[in-house]
C-alpha cells in the first residue's frame, strides 16, 4: 500500500480548494480599501516608478501609474497613502530561516515560531519557512507540531511551512550540523515526520548521493515537498542523478557542498552548469564571495536564484548570551561562529540587509527583489505569492530609499508600520 493515502492525497486537494474560496472578488463594496501611491513599484517581475497599488481586503486588485491614480476617482471608504517615492515591493519572503531576534525553531514551542512571525514583519518580511536542523525523531516532530500549531495565529509574517534541513545530509559535509542526529534515508521515519507535519512540509535539504535517495524523492515528488540539495559531497552525476529525480532547488550555494574540480564539477559544479538547477544565496559579503554572486547572476537565470538568510536563533537579538542550536556562539564582523571551536555556525543576515548588500555589489535593485519574492514563490510553488499583479494576496513591503522598514502587509494586515497615514488595519 502507498504511503500517500487518501487522507494524505485530500490535504493537497483540500487545500488548493481553500486558497480558491479565500481569494476575494474584485469590486465587492465591502471589502476595506487601501491605495498606495507615489511609489517606485518593484513589482517581482518590472520596475516602475512613480506608480500606486489598490488593495481590497486581502487581495491586491490593482497596479497603476501615478498618472492613472490622479485621474481615478475612489470610492469614500478608500484609504489613500502617500508613499512619498518609497519603494513599494511584494512582501519579502524568508524560506530559510532557524530563528530570530531570540527565537527559534529549536525552542520546540509555538510561542517561539509566533514571536519569530512578530519581529520578522518589522523586518519587512511577510512570509517564511521556519526551518529545522537535524534532531532526535522525538524534538523533531515536537518541532514540527509547534509550528503546525502556530500556522493560523500569526500576528506578523505568515508560516508558509517547514523547511527540514536535514535529517538526510552528508556527515562529510555537516557545517555545525550536529553528527549524532544526521541519518542514512528512511522512508519510514520521512513518512512520520510528514505526518506530524500534517501536510505542511515545504521544502526539505537532501544530500542527492545518499543511498536511497531517489525513494525519497519520489515519496517527495507525490506529497508536495520542493526538494533542494545541500550538506552534499555529491559528485556532479550524483548531482544530475537528482535532478531526473526530482531535486531541482539547492541549499545555501557554495556552502556545506561539494567543490568545483576540474575533472569533476562536483555539487558547485552542477548549479553554475545547468540552469535549471535553482539555488539559495547568503547575500552577506562573508559566505559568499561578492565576485561569485556576480558570476552567479552573470551565468545562470535570475529567475532561479532566491535569497535566503540562514539567519540562526540570535539574530538581532539584543541580550547575552547567544545560543544557537543549543550552543553558545559568537558574533564577529557579522558572522556567528561556535564558541568551542571558532566554525561558522551561520548568519545574522536580515533579508532587508541582503537586498540592500545585493544592489550595492551593482545586481539591478528589481533583479534583487526577484530573487526575494517572486523566485521563491515560484520555486516553492506558492499560488498567488511573491508579485505585485492582480488577482495576487495582498503582501507587501515598503522600504525607504536607504532600504529602512516602513510599512509591512500581510494579506491585507497592516501588520508594521513607519507611515503615519497608514490605517493599522485594511
Amino acid at each position: 500500500m502507498s504511503m500517500l493515502d487518501g487522507k494524505t492525497a485530500n490535504f493537497f486537494y483540500n487545500r488548493s480548494m481553500l486558497d480558491t474560496m479565500m481569494a476575494r472578488v474584485p469590486g465587492d463594496s465591502e471589502m476595506p480599501k487601501l491605495c498606495i501611491h507615489n511609489g517606485t513599484v518593484l513589482a517581482g517581475y518590472a520596475n516602475m516608478p512613480d506608480s500606486a497599488v489598490l488593495i481590497e481586503g486581502a487581495d491586491l486588485v490593482d497596479v497603476f501609474s501615478e498618472r492613472r491614480f490622479q485621474q481615478r476617482a475612489f470610492s469614500a471608504d478608500t484609504k489613500i497613502v502617500d508613499a512619498q517615492q518609497s519603494y513599494i515591493l511584494p512582501g519579502l519572503i524568508d524560506t530559510h530561516i532557524h530563528g530570530f531576534a531570540g527565537h527559534g525553531t529549536e525552542d520546540l514551542t509555538p510561542e517561539s515560531i509566533l514571536a519569530m512571525s512578530r519581529d520578522l514583519a518589522r523586518y519587512g518580511v511577510t512570509a517564511f519557512c521556519p526551518t529545522l536542523y537535524p534532531m532526535s525523531e522525538a524534538d523533531m516532530i515536537k518541532a514540527i507540531k509547534a509550528i503546525v500549531q502556530a500556522m493560523g495565529h500569526e500576528e506578523g509574517a505568515a508560516i508558509l511551512g517547514i523547511h527540514l534541513e536535514g535529517p538526510f545530509i552528508s556527515p562529510e559535509r555537516l557545517g555545525v550540523q550536529r553528527a549524532e542526529f544526521v541519518r542514512p534515508v528512511d522512508i519510514e521515519l520521512m513518512h512520520r515526520l510528514f505526518e506530524a507535519s500534517e501536510g505542511h512540509i515545504t521544502n526539505m535539504t537532501v544530500a542527492p548521493e545518499l543511498k536511497g535517495m531517489r525513494e525519497l524523492a519520489l515519496y517527495c515528488a507525490k506529497v508536495g515537498i520542493v526538494l533542494q540539495a545541500g550538506h552534499t559531497d555529491a559528485t556532479y552525476e550524483n548531482m544530475i542523478e537528482g535532478m531526473q529525480a526530482g531535486i531541482r532547488h539547492s541549499t545555501h550555494f557554495f556552502n556545506a557542498m561539494s567543490r568545483l574540480h576540474h575533472r569533476n564539477p562536483n555539487a558547485v559544479g552542477a548549479i553554475l552548469i545547468q540552469p535549471d538547477l535553482s539555488c539559495e544565496i547568503i547575500a552577506d559579503g562573508k559566505h559568499v564571495h561578492p565576485d561569485l554572486i556576480r558570476l552567479l547572476v552573470r551565468d545562470k537565470p535570475d529567475t532561479n536564484i532566491v535569497l535566503v538568510t540562514d539567519s540562526l536563533k540570535p539574530t538581532e537579538q539584543k541580550n547575552y548570551p547567544l545560543i544557537a542550536n543549543h550552543e553558545e556562539v559568537i558574533k564577529e564582523d557579522g558572522l556567528f561562529f561556535r564558541k568551542i571551536d571558532h566554525v561558522i555556525a551561520g548568519s545574522s543576515l536580515t533579508m532587508v540587509n541582503g537586498l540592500k548588500n545585493l544592489a550595492d555589489i551593482g545586481i539591478p535593485l528589481e533583479t534583487a527583489v526577484k530573487m526575494a519574492t517572486s523566485n521563491p514563490a515560484r520555486i516553492l510553488r506558492l499560488p498567488r505569492r511573491g508579485e505585485l499583479s492582480p488577482g495576487y494576496r495582498a503582501d507587501l513591503t515598503i522600504l525607504g530609499k536607504d532600504f529602512s522598514v516602513l510599512a509591512a502587509i500581510v494579506g491585507g494586515n497592516v501588520v508594521f508600520s513607519k507611515i503615519s497615514s497608514m490605517p493599522s488595519e485594511v
